[in-house]
């Protein structure tokens, strides 16, 4: 999971596999495999990128 994760830098956006209610999340920043993203209805969540492979969203439309 971590190989994806890994390239994950500030401004990609992002959506969590589990939570889809949670919408497009835009990544502050990727340390050492905690990333911590910005849901637009979930606010901000620290991930472990160890544990969940995010999935990367290159169109923004809803």
């Amino acid at each position: 999971m971590e190989s994806f994760n890994a390239i994950l830098a500030p401004g990609m956006l992002v959506r969590h596999p589990d939570h889809a209610e949670w919408g497009t999340g835009q990544v502050q920043s990727n340390i050492g495999a905690k990333i911590t993203v910005n849901f637009r209805e979930e606010g901000k969540v620290v991930i472990d990128g160890c544990r969940v492979a995010l999935i990367p969203v290159f169109d923004a439309t809803p």
